[in-house]
């Protein structure tokens, strides 16, 4: 029997418990934007994974006030940024329990050593959750690790003059006089991270696409969103075409009336601050990048933070597959670009383990892309892509691994890759680009 952990995953540590799962999150939230007032109930189905009799579930700065478990007050103890729960009784593997949090404050960021802050965030006029890797405990309790994938039922009520945009489908708006109540359903799993609430007085604009797609913004950059977006729609249909159906049931792109230093990925939404609403290169790439996230990153999520190249490799490699589809350099003259600015770097990164001071570095999401065009110039584009689309079908809703995907890569492809994968993710050295097929 195990009576919680101090943590999940060495890269963000105290955070998360392996000793159960998540399979369900209800959050009812009612937040006034004035004064950042939250005041919610977090109800959670947890399954254990092995024989527990409590659970340690992650909330930071905020207050808790009451805590039941299948209805049934229960004993607990908020200390740290960790909300331990004890069971009624012993739940022993693959038996479930709920539990409902009280909960209330003014939430803020999470603050940690390696990655700044990250998580509830106020802006001028609204709100921005920006969850990656350690902020989904600044606004609800959670099992927060990356590899414990639930379904989210998301309620959020707040003042009538704000939009709220959250994961999944939006399933009913009331109004109640002065507030507003939005509801959204997301039955695909999430992990904690992924999820967000973004609010703000915005305007909707639904985008004629393959994919139910909405463009949420501030009324004054009405006229400037066709430089960034306008060929969001197109992006959508290359990217099914080359990765497989696009895994949710829509695809919103909010936009802050703030400025972002940079845009934030969440499940079935991305977020970009109102000074990246440009037609250059450096602003249209990370759409495509964002919107890559939705298949690497969202759909298929790295098991640990040490895997993140499955994620930013994969969405930077995007970001030149568009480049070329659009007009723009191939995908190998943004790798001979990136190659040549990476030699002059210091060699001193793994990227299959690069550590928590080095994961958001860009060299990883340079390199794994690097990885990823390697790989396709040794192997040509039909077993590429047919690759890709396997991996992203085979892989769907769940958490992936970097040995995972080596192996699925053997599956599909008769070579010896291994000196290729062993130079490109576990020698620091930069390796030669081999030339295209």
């Amino acid at each position: 029997m195990t009576f919680g952990t101090s943590g999940a995953d060495p890269y963000v540590t105290a955070h998360g418990d392996t000793s159960y799962g998540v399979d369900h999150y209800d959050l009812a939230l009612t937040y006034a934007v004035r004064g950042n007032r939250l005041n919610a109930r977090a109800t959670l189905t947890v399954r254990a994974v092995e024989t527990i009799q409590r659970v340690e579930l992650d909330l930071h700065h905020l207050h808790v006030e009451k805590v039941l478990v299948d209805d049934t007050p229960a004993r607990y103890s908020h200390k740290r940024g960790r909300l331990s729960v004890r069971l009624l009784e012993e739940l022993a593997a693959g038996d479930t329990a709920e539990v409902a949090v009280m909960y209330s404050g003014s939430p803020k960021p999470v603050r940690k050593r390696h990655h700044g802050t990250a998580g509830w965030e106020e802006l001028t006029d609204g709100v921005i959750v920006a969850g990656q890797p350690h902020g989904a405990p600044s606004w609800f309790p959670c099992n927060d690790r990356p590899s414990d994938k639930a379904s989210y039922s998301l309620e959020i009520t707040t003042g009538s003059d704000y939009v709220v945009v959250a994961n999944g489908e939006l399933t009913s708006t009331n109004p109640h006089g002065r507030t507003t109540t939005w509801t959204y359903q997301q039955p695909e799993p999430m992990a904690p991270y992924l999820a967000t609430v973004q609010i703000g007085k915005y305007e909707v604009h639904d985008l004629d696409a393959d994919v139910p797609t909405r463009i949420v913004a501030p009324a004054r950059l009405r006229d400037q969103l066709d430089d960034a977006f306008g060929r969001q729609a197109e992006m959508i249909e290359m990217f099914q075409e080359l990765f497989g159906p696009y895994p949710f049931a829509g695809y919103a792109v909010v936009v802050t009336e703030d400025d972002l230093e940079i845009p934030l990925e969440s499940q079935s939404l991305s977020t970009f601050g109102a000074n990246l609403v440009r037609g250059d290169w450096e602003a249209v790439r990370l759409v495509a990048h964002e919107l890559s996230h939705q298949w690497f990153g969202n759909s298929l999520t790295a098991e640990t933070w040490q895997d993140i190249w499955l994620h930013e490799g994969f969405a930077c490699y995007s970001e030149w597959l568009w480049s070329e589809a659009s007009g723009g350099p191939t995908a190998q003259e943004r790798a001979e670009e990136h190659w040549t600015r990476l030699s002059g770097l210091a060699q001193d990164l793994l990227l299959a383990d690069p550590g928590p001071d080095l994961m958001f570095d860009d060299r990883v999401y340079k390199r794994g892309a690097l990885c990823l065009h390697a790989l396709r110039c040794t192997i040509g584009d039909n077993a590429f892509f047919d690759m890709l689309r396997g991996w992203a079908a085979e892989q769907r809703y769940g958490t992936v691994t970097t040995e995972g995907f080596i192996a699925f890569v053997a599956t599909r492809c008769d070579a010896d890759l291994d000196p290729l994968f062993q130079a490109w993710l576990h020698e620091e050295a930069l390796p030669d680009l081999p030339s295209p097929r």
